[in-house]
């Protein structure tokens, strides 16, 4: 009787835990049904709220955004509203303790001091070439890809960012709206008198960390510390020469094409560069710069005095 009893007792147990599974199932099936009901619910609201117009997302976006007084323009936060707001209050609290020039972000500032710093964090991956700002190696790629998007109206001449075509627009129409307080020169850009200004102040900002020399502009330090590393990415694609400049590469491939596009009005003749025309201009004018520091004679050019200067050193020429 005891073994039965012991057979009987096994029975129920295995019931029970039958039972206790198919509970277990029902449960997951019904949790799994409110899940999906609950999605569905959740998609028929937001059906609902995109045709009836009256979700409270809309009611946020109206709060969140903040519109300037001044200009109309809506920003995201109240953090960049009043960032914007600088622009019309013309305040600038962001001040480089390198040279004192200030800036109304941060982000300004910290880009002008990777002028003094030397840093240029962003290569260009076809050339090497780096730049302290994002925008002007997009700028750059463009010398690779030789894309140029923006024509001008007036003669064709096409340009690879905006910038530059409203600049070159002004050829046509003269317009010189910027004006130097010190001379009186007008300019038809503003960073154009801002550079002119150093000039009269004698400003040279942009130091080179080889050799310490100071420059006006970045592009003349640019180019000055090529010198240092030897770079030329300008090459010549008919005889394969390598310039550190662009302005060289053009002068140079004028050699090529005949070009000669300066004419002396005294004579007539032609000249691949500007340099070379004012040399020959000095035998009209009697201009003679260079003078020995043995004889004190004077030439019109520094390739003849070095020439007679070999007579003192006693070369045979």
């Amino acid at each position: 009787m005891a073994f039965i009893k012991e057979e009987s007792e096994d029975v129920k147990i295995e019931e029970t835990f039958t039972v206790k599974q198919e509970d277990l199932q029902e449960q997951t099936d019904l949790i799994k049904d409110y899940e999906e009901s609950k999605e569905e619910e959740h998609h028929v609201k937001i059906e609902d709220k995109t045709h009836l117009e009256t979700d409270g997302v809309l009611k946020v976006r109206d709060k969140s955004c903040f519109t300037c007084t001044q200009c109309g323009k809506s920003l995201g936060s109240k953090s960049k509203l009043k960032t914007h707001m600088r622009i019309h209050t013309g305040e600038k609290p962001f001040t480089c303790t390198q040279c004192g020039k200030s800036f109304n972000q941060s982000s300004y500032l910290n880009q002008h001091m990777r002028i003094h710093t030397g840093e240029k964090p962003f290569t260009c991956t076809q050339c090497g070439k780096s730049f302290s700002i994002r925008s002007s190696l997009y700028r750059h790629m463009k010398v690779h890809t030789g894309e140029k998007p923006f024509t001008c109206t007036q003669c064709g001449k096409s340009f690879s960012d905006s910038s530059n075509v409203k600049k070159h627009i002004m050829i046509h129409t003269g317009e010189k709206s910027f004006t130097c307080t010190h001379c009186g020169k007008s300019f038809s850009d503003s960073s154009y008198v801002k550079k002119h200004m150093r000039i009269h102040t004698g400003e040279k900002p942009f130091t080179c960390t080889q050799c310490g020399k100071s420059f006006i502009n970045s592009s003349n330090l640019n180019q000055h510390i090529m010198i240092h590393t030897g770079e030329k990415p300008f090459t010549c694609t008919q005889c394969g020469k390598s310039f550190s400049t662009s302005s060289h590469l053009k002068q140079h491939m004028k050699i090529h094409t005949g070009v000669r596009e300066y004419m002396c009005l005294e004579c007539e003749k032609t000249f691949i560069t500007a340099a070379e025309l004012k040399r020959h201009q000095r035998i009209h004018t009697g201009d003679k710069p260079y003078k020995c520091s043995h004889c004190s004679k004077r030439f019109a050019r520094s390739g003849t005095l070095k020439t007679h200067q070999r007579i003192h050193a006693g070369d045979k020429l």
